[in-house]
């Protein structure tokens, strides 16, 4: 059979064979521009990337310790917050993100830029760097609604402190307020956007509260989520602190300072212990801890009554009448005072052509050191202040406590001043006048003191002289910082003087007479500026607030063992009998009897005007 094909003939064309081996060779070529394009042109892209989905580690955050008043109830809790922060490794474009998220806030990109720019060294790349710290949880929903259009952002959880009772206890407790870059390189533990104690408990107790972080490793993708992840380290929450501090006795108290300017003060007589430290006006701890406006803080700094200032430690004023028993004790203790001396009180006395007047226009007649202290007699103390002199009377005032720091655990305490003729030659560049004595013997001129030293003196007169560390926790033990220099015999008849004021027909503390408890007082009244006669003739709710005096009662209360130093003090309160008073007597049946009585919502009415009126007249009180 003849052959159909003849193979000798069929040769490929040369064209399809050289076509064949241009297609291997632009598939070559091609593959090989993808090569260099992944591995060289986009090789440190595509590298990151793939360090990316690796893994990762992050802080936990740890809770601030508790902090509750001394039969359980909370003061200071955490509660959850949201924070955004921005991971540079995951964004694209920094500038765009931040002016997304200045839109979704309502604040200004510049602000963020700035913030951005400042920080930015602070963080890792791989890390969130924070860029809001608190968002509404609107805000939240939005931003995690877009997450996936703006790579990078992230939202972070982290707890926020949280005070229950606000202005309540906010010279107590203080607050917290982010940590500043100097704290930041002080104190390597702490990280940007971290809280730290800024007043108050929280200051100085901020160690023992802030705890320590945890640390957690997660893997991610490419697109910054998270795949699985494993603590590495648990964080440890802060130490729990209980105060000894009466919350609802701090509520009364507050409540009685409403509307005025000054502080009140309950203390154990025997343990030191505070069960109330009210001052006013306040402030709101919770405003720092959501972050407080440049507006918000401008407002509190530059109020003319200071509400961030803590009255009871910080603010001094002249004693007045209360500062009588220290002087009586000095008396008593360099043995120029004989308790039966008996001196006439006229209603005044003369010093050269100078005419120092008693209170009382009439004068006391003939008075011993008790009814001189019964009934707060200054023609008697004017002639102990001659004999005794500054020397004596400062140098018994230090070692009663005065004229230095009592040593609470709460920042920037003042120690106020006990004048000697050294200090007085430095201040002022002239030498002590005897007149100085005769004023400085009945609490004014130059003496100042805090409410605070006032409590623990009183409490001295109760303990047997014991001075104590004034105590805020209700674990710490009694600490004895000194004794006053008097025998038992003379602290009796001083603590003697005391109750009879209270329990005499005489005495000007007779409204806090209380069944069942035995109560000692000394009222004070303390000049602020001398006035004039036009003033002087002036009925007291008629001078003008600024001008009046403040108002000083001190007192002690016992019953079944339990024994307590109380003291009010309100600025510009006229009389301790009438301004303070009150105040004192509300405290003594709440701790005894549990009785709760407010403050007539008349008073709070008057003292709001007065404040106003003295706001808008001179720019605030005069608060030393």
């Amino acid at each position: 059979m003849p052959n159909l094909y003849d193979n000798t003939n069929l040769q490929p064309p040369r064209a399809g064979l050289l076509l064949l081996q241009v297609l291997i060779l632009a598939v070559f070529c091609l593959f090989a521009v993808r090569l260099w394009y992944l591995q060289i042109h986009r090789g440190e892209v595509f590298a990151r990337k793939a360090r990316e989905n690796q893994m990762r580690q992050e802080s936990i955050f740890s809770p601030r310790g508790l902090i509750r008043d001394r039969y359980g109830d909370l003061l200071a809790v955490n509660e959850p917050a949201y924070a955004l922060g921005l991971v540079r490794e995951d964004c694209e474009d920094i500038d765009a993100t931040l002016r997304q998220v200045a839109e979704w806030t309502g604040a200004s990109f510049e602000e963020y830029k700035a913030l951005y720019t400042k920080n930015q060294k602070r963080v890792k790349t791989f890390e969130p760097l924070i860029i809001v710290p608190d968002l509404t949880f609107d805000q939240v929903a939005l931003i995690d609604a877009n997450r996936l259009r703006w790579p990078g952002l992230a939202i972070q959880i982290r707890p926020r402190r949280q005070y229950r009772h606000g202005e309540l206890l906010a010279h107590v407790l203080g607050y917290v307020a982010e940590a500043s870059e100097e704290e930041m390189e002080r104190r390597p533990e702490l990280a940007l956007g971290d809280y730290v104690g800024r007043q108050g408990i929280e200051l100085v107790f901020e160690d023992r509260m802030r705890g320590a972080k945890g640390r957690v490793q997660f893997e991610v993708d490419v697109n910054g989520r998270r795949l699985k992840e494993r603590v590495l380290k648990h964080p440890r929450a802060g130490h729990e602190i209980s105060l000894s501090i009466d919350l609802g006795l701090q509520e009364l108290a507050m409540d009685w300072l409403a509307e005025e300017a000054g502080g009140v003060v309950v203390m154990d007589a025997d343990t030191g212990q505070l069960w109330a430290l009210a001052t006013a006006p306040s402030y709101n701890s919770n405003d720092f801890s959501s972050g407080l406006t440049s507006e918000q803080w401008a407002k509190l700094r530059d109020d003319p009554l200071h509400p961030m200032q803590n009255r009871v430690i910080q603010s001094v004023y002249p004693p007045g009448s209360v500062f009588k028993h220290v002087v009586a004790g000095a008396g008593l203790h360099y043995g120029l005072l004989d308790p039966k001396e008996v001196v006439n009180c006229t209603g005044q006395t003369k010093l050269g052509s100078h005419v120092f007047r008693c209170w009382r226009k009439g004068g006391h007649g003939n008075v011993n050191l008790e009814r001189a202290l019964v009934e707060s007699c200054d023609v008697y103390f004017y002639k102990q202040g001659k004999k005794l002199t500054v020397d004596r009377m400062s140098e018994f005032a230090f070692a009663c406590g005065f004229g230095q720091e009592t040593g609470i655990d709460l920042p920037h305490e003042k120690a106020g001043i006990i004048p000697t003729r050294d200090w007085k030659r430095k201040r002022f560049g002239e030498g002590w006048q005897g007149g100085d004595n005769l004023n400085m013997a009945i609490g004014q001129g130059y003496t100042l003191v805090t409410p605070l030293q006032v409590a623990r003196f009183f409490a001295a007169a109760m303990n047997g002289g014991k001075l104590l560390k004034p105590s805020l926790l209700k674990d710490e033990k009694p600490v004895v910082q000194g004794q006053v220099p008097l025998d038992p015999g003379q602290l009796a008849l001083l603590y003697r003087a005391l109750v009879n004021t209270v329990e005499g027909d005489r005495g000007t503390c007779r409204r806090l007479r209380t069944k069942d408890v035995v109560v000692g007082g000394k009222t004070g009244t303390a000049q602020v500026v001398r006035l004039t006669d036009k003033l002087k003739e002036l009925k007291d709710d008629d001078i003008p607030y600024r001008f009046r005096d403040h108002a000083w009662m001190a007192a002690t209360a016992e019953k079944d063992g339990r024994r307590y130093a109380i003291v009010a003090m309100i600025e510009h309160g006229l009389h301790g009998s009438s301004g303070a008073g009150p105040v004192v007597k509300a405290m003594i049946d709440y701790i005894f009897f549990g009785k709760v009585t407010p403050k007539p919502e008349a008073q709070k009415a008057k003292s709001r005007a007065a404040r106003l009126l003295s706001v808008n007249a001179t720019g605030g009180s005069r608060a030393h």
